[in-house]
């Protein structure tokens, strides 16, 4: 028999190394689960938005029909945008369990509908979601502690320790074996569950063959602290409780308190505060001369200047135009934000080089698609689509060409990102 089956043999004899790779197991699975199964409702929702959105159309054109008024068709037609999950985003949902991944958008101010869903509960938001990267990050170093911080203050304490010393191929060797032993069953633990969800998913073997490595990487740092405070021929008691309160600063305090810093360093308005700027501008508008608001709106757009004046009565071309008025009244603010939170997310990012647990999240929801960089792309496709979908209906607006049912058809598609439509 070899000497590592023997030590397998002896490891699985001990009840609380087969409970605690046994619970491991089943947190690993119950977070792949609850992680598809979210990714599954997003995926589901998507799939639901064009048999919606063609009644809602319908509705909305019988209305328009009557009339033929363009600014009708683009007041009263919320068209949809969408996010789809990446294939690997059940391991880590990141942002997709806090940010708006549907977003119906019309051809009014976009500041004001872009940033709905912006705010959301920071106590939910801090620990994330329950999934892969939440037990690899958060609960995996736990069960390392608890699997090898006695490996060799227990054998003192049993009065084995010399015993093992003078064997043949005891010692440091007999050490190093339990302790690769354990690492190897709690790797295996972790990725065997994860590549069985990533291979079902879809997830290309570059990418599970990261994420392991990262699984491991993350494993080894936290053996390698147990071995470092084994070291130190403290009890076992007090091994455990040095190795548990190393995983609380580095994977609680620290982060957090580096979170606040970087808050306070990094100033950023809420996306709704500039919604409610925008709406602000928007509200004022009705109090302002009519010819005031066009003359903004042409001077910055004027392809469409030779439009006929204003008339006494209500004409939608001029309140989409001081919608987009104050749209451009807060595209700085909106820079500005969007500039904010790409430096919060550098700095977070910079942390993870000194903190792994921050690392290796940060590197799981940037591998899923589903970090902050993910949701500003998504933000981005919107703009542009909704700059398409203004331009569509400015088209007729500013024209006065009657839009029929038939032109229905022709409003610009939101496109996910490869895809044609």
């Amino acid at each position: 028999m070899s000497v590592w089956t023997h030590e397998a043999r002896l490891l699985l004899r001990a009840r609380l190394a087969v409970v605690g790779l046994a619970l491991l197991a089943a947190l690993t699975i119950a977070a792949l689960a609850a992680g598809s199964a979210e990714v599954s409702r997003q995926r589901a929702a998507i799939a639901a938005i064009p048999a919606a959105q063609a009644e809602d159309i319908r509705a909305v054109a019988n209305y328009v029909d009557r009339s033929k008024d363009a600014g009708s068709a683009a007041y009263y037609s919320f068209l949809p945008t969408w996010d789809a999950p990446s294939p690997l985003a059940f391991a880590a949902l990141g942002m997709r369990d806090v940010a708006p991944y549907i977003l119906r958008v019309r051809a009014l101010g976009l500041e004001a509908q872009i940033y709905d869903g912006d705010v959301f509960n920071p106590e939910l938001a801090l620990p994330g979601r329950f999934d892969f990267a939440f037990v690899l990050v958060f609960l995996a170093p736990l069960f390392v502690i608890a699997l090898c911080h006695d490996l060799v203050s227990g054998e003192r304490e049993a009065g084995r320790l010399r015993t093992l010393e003078a064997l043949p191929r005891g010692g440091r060797a007999l050490l190093r074996r339990r302790t690769i032993l354990r690492t190897g069953l709690l790797w295996l633990t972790l990725t065997l569950p994860f590549c069985s969800a990533a291979v079902f998913a879809g997830v290309s073997m570059a990418n599970i063959l990261l994420v392991a490595f990262v699984i491991v990487s993350y494993l080894l740092f936290w053996v390698a602290l147990t071995v470092f405070v084994g070291r130190l021929n403290w009890s076992s008691v007090a091994n455990a409780a040095t190795l548990a309160g190393m995983w609380l600063i580095l994977v609680l305090v620290a982060p957090t308190l580096a979170h606040v810093a970087i808050n306070n360093a990094v100033p950023v308005a809420q996306g709704s505060e500039i919604a409610l700027a925008q709406r602000e501008r928007v509200n004022a508008a009705w109090d302002t001369p009519r010819e005031d608001t066009m003359r903004l709106f042409y001077a910055r757009h004027p392809q469409w200047s030779g439009s006929a004046p204003l008339g006494d009565a209500f004409h939608y071309k001029w309140y989409l135009a001081f919608h987009q008025n104050g749209d451009e009244s807060v595209a700085a603010s909106a820079r500005a934000y969007r500039a904010g939170l790409q430096r919060r997310d550098a700095a977070g990012r910079a942390l993870g080089w000194v903190l792994p647990s921050v690392g290796v999240q940060a590197l799981l929801t940037r591998l899923a698609g589903t970090d902050l960089g993910a949701q500003l792309a998504y933000h981005d496709r919107i703009r542009v689509y909704h700059r398409h979908v203004r331009e569509f209906f400015y088209d007729y607006l500013f024209t006065d060409r009657p839009f029929t049912r038939a032109d229905f058809t022709k409003v610009p598609t939101f496109r996910e990102p490869g895809k044609d439509s």
